[in-house]
């Protein structure tokens, strides 16, 4: 079976947002760049229940990368309990909030990734204060709300390294697809000069930073 189609076998039993062909885009262009710079740092903000992580940390141990899956593990306001993507079953019983780090833990675990995959457990903005390693590859998938996405877009993008990969996810040109802030630091990005754009699948973006 290639890993294409163990990849696709997998993820069908992962809890997530993430569309398949996006997933495999995600997988596709970070391999591409690690086959070309091997062994680097890869990070990702906003993990969910590790879909995203599978798609990536596989081409990351494919390459010799180590990714980084950051999230607090408690959703997102869209998660939250009277919302459309609410998940009872990922309520602690203990203290009635979500948590999604046991789910996560699971996910990376069955795909045989622990040694790639680490997970960062906290508030995006406090971890990116104390995060000084440079990154080949980030992913931007975490909260949607405006101050939430320009807060990880601001903290943690000055830490790409020059030819580093720059992913945005749920980028919708049309306010009437989704929200606005992910196409907003897109925008910025590109409007910055620091950033080219080299491909993109759905609502993936993909950057590459050239200055």
């Amino acid at each position: 079976m290639s890993r294409r189609s163990e990849l696709l076998t997998f993820v069908e039993g992962v809890k997530g947002f993430m569309p398949t062909n996006e997933g495999l885009a995600l997988h596709e262009y970070t391999r591409a760049h690690g086959e070309k710079h091997s062994g680097g740092t890869w990070l990702e903000v906003g993990a969910w229940c590790g879909k995203s992580a599978v798609f990536i940390g596989s081409a990351a141990e494919e390459t010799g990368a180590v990714l980084y899956s950051l999230d607090h593990h408690h959703g997102s306001e869209e998660n939250q309990a009277g919302w459309e993507h609410f998940d009872p079953l990922l309520v602690d019983a203990v203290d009635g909030r979500l948590n999604t780090l046991p789910t996560w833990q699971r996910t990376i675990a069955d795909a045989k990734l622990e040694a790639t995959v680490i997970g960062l457990v906290g508030p995006s903005i406090v971890v990116a204060k104390h995060f000084a390693q440079p990154l080949d590859v980030l992913f931007i998938d975490g909260g949607h709300g405006k101050e939430v996405a320009w807060a990880d877009y601001e903290a943690w993008t000055p830490k790409i390294v020059i030819g580093g990969l720059l992913l945005i996810h749920d980028v919708f040109p049309n306010p009437e697809d989704g929200g606005r802030p992910p196409y907003e630091i897109y925008l910025a990005a590109l409007e910055s000069g620091k950033f080219e754009e080299i491909g993109d699948e759905g609502s993936l973006r993909v950057l590459r930073r050239v200055s």
